[in-house]
């Protein structure tokens, strides 16, 4: 990606931010909102970027390194009659011509590591998003509630006066009017419950999305899942990010043990020097230098031993990695399957429900069912639907929550309408070390300052 591009994504960012934030209405919506606005994402795109940078400063060490001085001496300042002073001004060049592969291993190891900070990147991504998918469900669930519950204030009120009325014409006693008194205080007393369980979700919808959610969030339906359990392992142990980053890990420890073996190579050396006094004489050197160590109480020898061991920890963290992701898709299987049992349940027992309310309330007005009786077959049909939202709620949220098992809950996967973050982008303007005056190096400057306003 060209400066240009880079700066019109960043752009792009910054537009959307500066123009206020859209009313987030669907899943979707919420999900791009999050990507665009996320603490978290910038927070780990700005630890990337540093990590590009640390394979530009092991670049800088392949090339040239220029310094320059300059000295003024005053001879005898002490003296009457002496003010003799001197002064140079000195360049000096410095370059390793070999130090048995040290440095080119140090670039490699870098790059290793930015490639698992990308992962790492993704890694952040499919938790924010998953965040987003679990807060949106459950506002959606939260103010499903509170409908039920209003619904059930008013049921419950239309009970309580018909009860009253029959007690006038002595159809019921007096133990009908309380006890639909009864429910409907306690009817009252849940849908206050609700009512602050929603005003909770909405907050957590706050944290996780970055705005506020819309006066009404469409339904949104379980991911579309078209992998069996063993499929969807194949792929997490494939693609995962979290599986990619530990396999960069060891790639990088490696390298380190080959960097930490070559220290103990010789080192060549080529320093020019051209030094220009006060009188203008100037100066020219040109040396060649070769060393290497031979004693340094054992420090190298435990500088080995000791990458040895990361690389061994980071084989290990490999492993327990790959056991975890297969667990973790597993899990997120099981939970999906009963979530959808529960749905298919609950969706027979709303049925019954219906049918054994609107039977007894009948019989009721016949005499052949008491207030209680209609109150209670309304209390189960509530239950019944409490407990089928709850279960398509939890079917939709189990079903990311297998994408995010598999590695595949990203922005690109689920073709989200955002400007894709380029995680290259940045590493492309910076791999060649540029220097702070240069075309490139002003370019870096526009980079980042667009991106300290986003």
């Amino acid at each position: 990606m060209s400066v240009q591009r880079f700066l019109a994504a960043v752009a792009a960012s910054v537009t959307l931010i500066a123009g206020g934030p859209a009313r987030a209405e669907t899943l979707a919506d919420a999900m791009a909102a999050a990507y665009e606005h996320s603490g978290l994402l910038s927070q780990n795109r700005a630890l990337l970027r540093a990590a590009d940078e640390d394979v530009a400063q092991a670049v800088s060490a392949l090339l040239p390194v220029v310094n320059w001085s300059a000295t003024a001496r005053a001879s005898n300042p002490r003296l009457p009659g002496s003010n003799a002073i001197s002064g140079a001004i000195q360049v000096t060049a410095e370059m390793t011509l070999y130090d048995g592969g040290r440095n080119a291993l140090a670039i490699e190891a870098q790059k290793e590591l930015v490639l698992g900070t990308r992962q790492s990147l993704l890694a952040v991504e499919q938790q924010v998003l998953l965040r987003v998918v679990e807060a949106y469900m459950n506002v959606r669930r939260q103010s499903e509630f509170v409908g039920l519950r209003q619904s059930n204030v008013r049921l419950i009120t239309q009970e309580l006066r018909a009860a009253r009325d029959r007690f006038e014409v002595g159809e019921v006693t007096r133990t009908d009017v309380s006890l639909a008194e009864a429910r409907l205080a306690a009817a009252r007393s849940q849908l206050s419950a609700a009512e602050g369980e929603l005003a909770r979700a909405q907050a957590e919808y706050v944290a996780a999305v970055g705005q506020r959610p819309g006066s009404a969030l469409r339904p949104a339906g379980p991911a579309a899942i078209r992998y069996s359990v063993a499929e969807a392992r194949s792929i997490a142990l494939r693609t995962h990010p979290q599986l990619r980053e530990a396999q960069h890990s060891v790639a990088a420890a490696e390298l380190n043990i080959r960097r930490a073996e070559a220290a103990l190579n010789p080192t060549v050396t080529l320093r020019g020097t051209i030094s220009v006094d006060q009188d203008f004489d100037d100066s020219e050197s040109l040396d060649l230098s070769i060393g290497g160590p031979i004693y340094q109480g054992g420090r190298l020898s435990s500088q080995i031993r000791q990458v040895m061991a990361r690389r061994d920890a980071a084989r290990a963290g490999l492993l327990q990695t790959s056991l975890g992701i297969e667990q973790n898709v597993a899990n997120a299987f099981s939970f999906l399957e009963v979530a959808r049992a529960s749905r298919d349940a609950f969706e027979r027992q709303v049925r019954a429900a219906t049918v054994a309310f609107r039977g007894v309330r009948e019989e009721a007005t016949l005499g052949a069912r008491t207030t209680l009786d209609v109150l209670n077959a309304e209390q189960e049909l509530l239950d019944a639907r409490t407990n089928l939202i709850s279960a398509q709620i939890d079917e939709t949220i189990a079903s990311y929550s297998v994408l995010a098992a598999m590695g595949v809950l990203t922005a690109q996967d689920l073709n989200l309408r955002v400007q894709l973050y380029d995680p290259s982008a940045y590493y492309n303007l910076v791999r060649d070390a540029p220097t702070i005056t240069s075309d490139q190096g002003r370019a870096l400057d526009r980079v980042l300052e667009a991106i300290g306003e986003n």
